[in-house]
């Protein structure tokens, strides 16, 4: 959400922030709707006023026996109340119709974030690992032999539809077994306090985090209302909503492993082969809540939690700055991680890391209360994936694949399932 004041004070400034997405000017409409609504507010304020001083005023006439001024004036209080009944709202509509304008407008990107259309324009910060060279053709994950047999499309779809998978025997294990490494990492190297999380939400959790109102087809309602989360960084960022925390208690990071929804609106005929894009997955979340000058360098250390990750399993990935074109609705800035894909011979998101800034903490009213005094002041909040479960399986798979159609496992994953380390053909492992 955006600041009506911070617009007031440089509308020129926020439509170039516009421009830079790629978007139309919306200044000069917005303070349009903003001043009408400043205007009813202080009409009915004016009127309220003269309704005071005129109920007073009644009093003293049918004191003094006035009875023609009396009733007047009685008239007059009647008039005015229906007068500021109706310019009150008047001015709650206005001021309605405001928010949702603002909340239907991108956050603004950060200074350092290049300029662009699409992912073409993205900049690379960083790479790790040389992807292996194999001796034969690599695969994709669904067309290994060791995968194929623990990996069920059709099953799934005949329940379900497309963009299900059921996943059996080794593949299903290393699947648990990576959402468990994750979790124990963040718990255990990076200190995040782990979070059990429903997956049914209220209109306010979604709105507060801004997946509503401009996202809405992009996730599953149910019949009675509730939405089915398309992340964790719901619930995880909205356990703050409307407190004011100590500063003192900042930062706040947490992490989650929770089932995830997505309708994947607007993504037909995109990666419809394998798992890599699906209506239901699995996802370790970070998120955290932080002081507004402590945020940038929460966000570097949210993109380490993640790397590392990758690092341990062995996977190599190269970390890019998406450029405004690409970023999404309320980031301020995002660094994606892309794992390497040998049976794609491409890399592939596996992470977003993102900082909003204050945008969601406006939407639902977080704030801490400044040690020095003052009044609260909103947090800043950030979210990460840390890692997608299946796309992290993915990625284990294909850099494992061997020859022989078997998998040979990362030795990191070995405490999580029993020291086995290699997918056998059967699907099951040894």
């Amino acid at each position: 959400m955006h600041d009506i004041r911070a617009i007031r004070e440089n509308p020129a400034a926020f439509d170039a922030a516009l421009a830079r997405r790629g978007d139309a000017p919306m200044s000069s409409e917005l303070l349009a709707v903003d001043e009408a609504r400043r205007a009813k507010i202080l009409a009915a304020e004016t009127a309220q006023a003269e309704q005071n001083k005129a109920s007073k005023e009644v009093g003293a006439a049918k004191g003094r026996g006035d009875e023609d001024e009396f009733q007047r004036l009685r008239a007059l209080v009647a008039d005015k109340k229906a007068e500021v009944a109706a310019m009150q709202g008047e001015a709650k509509e206005l001021d309605a119709k405001l928010t949702d304008m603002l909340a239907r407008i991108a956050n603004m990107p950060a200074d350092d974030v290049p300029d662009g259309a699409s992912e073409d324009d993205n900049v690379e910060v960083t790479r790790w690992g040389t992807p292996a060279s194999f001796e034969f053709a690599p695969k994709e994950h669904y067309e290994i032999p060791a995968v194929a047999a623990g990996m069920d499309f059709e099953t799934a779809a005949k329940t379900s539809g497309s963009r299900f998978v059921n996943l059996s025997k080794g593949v299903a294990r290393i699947h648990r077994a990576l959402a468990q490494f994750m979790i124990d990492t963040h718990v255990d190297k990076n200190e995040l306090t782990e979070m059990q999380t429903p997956v049914l939400v209220r209109d306010e959790a979604m709105y507060g985090t801004d997946k509503l109102p401009k996202f809405g087809e992009d996730s599953y309602q149910t019949t009675n209302g509730w939405w089915l989360i398309p992340t964790s960084e719901v619930t995880l960022t909205y356990s703050v909503a409307g407190d004011i925390l100590d500063e003192a208690d900042l930062p706040i990071r947490m992490t989650a492993h929770t089932v995830c929804f997505r309708s994947e609106a607007g993504s037909a005929g995109k990666d419809t082969a394998g798992m890599l894009r699906q209506h239901q997955f699995e996802k370790v979340e970070m998120v955290s809540v932080t002081h507004p000058d402590a945020s940038d360098d929460e966000q570097k250390s949210m993109l380490r939690c993640a790397e590392g990750l990758l690092e341990a399993l062995g996977i190599p990935y190269r970390t890019v700055l998406l450029c405004t074109g690409d970023m999404g609705f309320g980031a301020r800035r995002t660094f994606d991680i892309e794992a390497w894909l040998p049976g794609q011979d491409a890399y592939r998101e596996i992470s977003s890391v993102s900082t909003t800034g204050d945008f969601q903490a406006r939407r639902m009213n977080a704030r801490f209360r400044p040690e020095a005094g003052g009044k609260p002041a909103f947090v800043h909040t950030l979210n990460g994936s840390g890692l997608a479960v299946g796309r992290c399986l993915i990625a284990v798979l294909e850099n494992g694949q061997n020859e022989d159609g078997t998998v040979t496992l990362p030795n990191v994953l070995a405490p999580y399932l029993g020291g086995k380390t290699t997918l056998g053909l059967d699907g099951r492992l040894s």
